[in-house]
């Protein structure tokens, strides 16, 4: 027999293994000793009313042999003496490129300006210990990319970008929890996700593809309009069939490449504005209309999105990327910058919740910066992430205001403790940030106090500043080909480029433009 199920069950029968499956036991009247095999296939959390419900649908296999769990194998031909593909950049988008081209017969070159994922964790370490940013290996660049240390989510509103249910399936044969295929938002985790990142490493090389670290590429080997492959910093040059460039958000140095190549580059929109950092039961309060969440009920997140104006312009203001149970950690590229970003460990387990709380930046914000051309929000956004440095002392001390104090224009006389490891300094965070993005801020924080009670209050305190919510360039594309509009066999490609925007995204992102390399030019 085999049956599918709905249901809707408590928080202690949906998110317990035993009690689960006495459960169905029960509902199906089988004994406790049948031979039925039982797995969840979606499991979300309906927080809307008084009492937490958990949406379920599962499968249950009685005396018959249950499918598996996933079809993806982890079978990659050998690829040693194939013709090659370039790709720049070993985050989520490079390295699914790689592995798709294995997989379509091509050798990938995997160019990464950082280090691998275990000797990186020495720089973060310095970041955080002595505030010392090393440009090449940090948040942002080495093995993995930023994603690599982030909260690890992998759930994308980009249906139509390719298959999510694959690059799941991809992530659970390099060593994710099947839990991932169940959950409707679910997550890996900032301290599982450096070993499946160097599983999916390992399935590159041992295909054949190659790996380089340390390895940056300063060049473009151009030939009328085409591109045939990159010149890197020691002056070696690489070729292949085609050029993948998924140097990440972050990349300033590849945008100015391109801009001084004559490679179309244009401005596209971003935001900017802080982390807002809460105690995670506030927060779990807030959503599950209860003084404790529990044994059972995950960390709860939230998404808040709200419309102000300010000299007549409207402004989005939103959060973005929310970390429940997570930390704020120093995400700057170089030193004499000051970013902050946020992850989580798998549990999100940590005392506190954080979430990146931006402002929609505006064509009229970046007039200042029309003379560097589509580079002009690139400035605009170095040019503050240098003055939160001085103005919090130099080093990755953040500048930070109690949330209630900042909308009342005043400076906080204490701060809260902080998950942000390299220290706060209470400052007023409408001098470090501009007008256009304060004054929409402190508006949108009042809105947001409105629909969660104390959310804005001094229970809460906001970091500066969170500057690198996406790229503000794009590298323009052909909508179907996903070739650059001017430059063949150039593929821009995942968040730098400006088509992804997070983890699974970006991976979907990687796997077409692999594609779409190999369709025309192999």
């Amino acid at each position: 027999m085999h049956k599918e199920l709905s249901l809707v069950l408590e928080p202690e029968i949906a998110f317990d293994q035993q009690n689960f499956k006495q459960h169905i036991h029960k509902l199906l009247s089988l004994t406790e000793e049948a031979p039925a095999f039982i797995r969840p296939l979606k499991r979300s959390i309906d927080a809307r009313g008084r009492q937490v419900k958990v949406n379920v649908s599962a499968e249950v296999f009685v005396d018959e042999t249950p499918t598996p769990v996933i079809a993806f194998q982890k079978n990659y031909q050998d690829v040693s003496k194939a013709k090659q593909a370039i790709i720049v950049g070993a985050g989520p988008a490079g390295l699914f490129a790689a592995l798709r081209l294995i997989e379509l017969g091509v050798k990938p070159i995997l160019i990464e300006r950082g280090k691998d994922v275990r000797t990186r964790r020495r720089d973060l370490a310095a970041i955080n210990k002595d505030h010392i940013v090393n440009p090449e290996s940090n948040y942002c660049f080495g093995e993995g990319g930023a994603g690599t240390y982030s909260d690890g989510k992998l759930y994308t509103r980009s249906k139509k970008r390719g298959d999510i249910r694959r690059v799941q399936e991809i992530f659970v044969a390099h060593g994710a929890t099947e839990e991932i295929l169940v959950d409707a938002h679910p997550h890996i985790g900032t301290n599982k996700l450096p070993q499946l990142v160097a599983e999916l490493r390992e399935s590159i090389l041992s295909a054949g593809g190659e790996v380089h670290f340390n390895t940056k590429v300063t060049d473009f080997i151009l030939q009328n309009k085409e591109i045939k492959g990159v010149i890197l910093e020691n002056g070696d040059e690489i070729s292949g069939l085609g050029v993948i460039l998924a140097t990440g958000h972050s990349a300033r140095d590849i945008f100015e490449l391109c801009q001084k190549r004559d490679v179309l580059i244009e401005a596209k929109p971003y935001a900017m504005g802080v982390r807002i950092e809460h105690q995670q039961n506030l927060i779990d309060s807030l959503q599950y209309h209860r003084p404790e969440r529990g044994k059972y009920l995950p960390a709860a997140s939230y998404s808040l999105v709200g419309q102000t104006f300010f000299k007549g312009i409207q402004r989005g203001v939103f959060s973005f990327c929310m970390c429940p149970g997570g930390f704020i950690v120093p995400s700057a590229t170089a030193p004499g910058e000051l970013v902050v970003n946020g992850m989580s460990p798998s549990r999100r387990d940590s005392k506190f919740a954080n979430s990146g709380m931006v402002v929609a930046i505006n064509e009229v914000d970046l007039q200042p910066y029309k003379q560097f051309g589509a580079l002009a929000g690139l400035q605009l956004q170095k040019e503050l992430e240098q003055k939160a440095c001085r103005m919090a002392g130099g080093g990755q001390t953040a500048p930070a205001q109690l949330v209630d104090d900042f909308i009342k224009n005043k400076v906080s006389r204490n701060l809260l403790e902080t998950s942000y490891q390299p220290g706060l300094l209470s400052s007023d965070m409408s001098a470090v940030l501009p007008d256009f993005i304060a004054r929409p801020l402190q508006d949108g924080l009042k809105q947001f106090g409105q629909k969660m009670r104390n959310y804005s209050s001094n229970q809460a305190q906001i970091i500066g500043i969170e500057s690198r919510t996406s790229s503000p360039v794009r590298i323009p594309r052909d909508r179907d080909s996903l070739e650059h509009l001017e430059v063949k066999r150039l593929f821009p490609c995942g968040e730098g480029a400006g088509y992804a925007g997070g983890i699974m995204s970006a991976a979907m992102d990687g796997e077409r433009c692999a594609e779409k390399l190999v369709e025309f030019y192999c």
